[in-house]
């Protein structure tokens, strides 16, 4: 039994060069594993099922047959949130919660896709809020697709030029946090991705030793978190 963990791709036609890495880790990686689980941001943007081209299409059909061999289980981020059990099924994939607890060889795993875990940024959580309300959501997928689009570049513009401004950690996971959604969820292991941070962290929690692990954001480098009985390990691999 393996599984793998992957987050952070935010695959878009203007690299092409991750998107190919995606598909042949799909193949050659994510395939020797039972169960794969993407935690967040797989799309730099998505801004309702509706919105098809054969970028999409593409990426669907590789999932499809990574379906074949392995569980894929979809978790949303800041950037797909919007992605929906119509995409996801004809994919071959499940959507899961955030945050999700599992059980694995035994134990139990929290997965998160990570940004409920930067409580200081509060103008992002306060968008979070916003943007995951059922109201909000149904009013912005009934809008013209060319609508959606220049909203959903304006609210990326807005962020880039708000994550210039902001202390870098701000940005980064609020310990205090972390401690607290461990403790709550009695694990000693949490996964989660979305601050671009790759890395494993020793921590404590209630006296007992216990691990965080950031899944790393694809770009000169791939990243996934490799399980198996007998290791848990995070790797890279060049992408350009």
């Amino acid at each position: 039994m393996a599984y793998c963990f992957i987050s952070d791709l935010h695959l878009h036609e203007g690299r092409p060069d991750i998107t190919q890495a995606f598909l042949t880790f799909l193949e050659e990686t994510a395939s020797k594993a039972e169960k794969l689980y993407i935690l967040g941001d797989l799309f730099e943007t998505w801004i309702g099922d509706d919105n098809q081209n054969d970028f999409i299409s593409d990426i669907r059909e590789a999932l499809l047959k990574a379906n074949k061999t392995s569980e894929i289980f979809m978790m949303h981020g800041n950037r797909d949130f919007l992605l929906g059990h119509d995409f996801a099924s004809s994919s071959g994939m499940k959507l899961i919660n955030d945050p999700k607890l599992e059980e694995m060889f035994g134990k139990p795993v929290l997965l998160m896709h990570g940004d409920l875990l930067c409580t200081e940024d509060i103008d992002y959580q306060s968008f979070r809020k916003t943007s995951r309300d059922p109201q909000w959501q149904k009013e912005f997928l009934s809008k013209s697709l060319i609508e959606r689009n220049e909203i959903a570049k304006e609210l990326r513009d807005i962020s880039k030029q708000a994550t210039g401004q902001k202390k870098e950690n701000i940005m980064d996971v609020n310990p205090s946090e972390v401690f607290k959604t461990m403790e709550k969820s009695s694990v000693n292991l949490l996964i989660h991705g979305h601050t671009h941070r790759p890395d494993s962290h020793d921590i404590e929690i209630n006296n007992k030793p216990a691990k965080r692990i950031v899944l790393g954001d694809w770009d000169k480098y791939g990243w996934y978190l490799w399980m198996d009985s007998s290791s848990c390990e995070l790797k890279k691999f060049s992408i350009s």
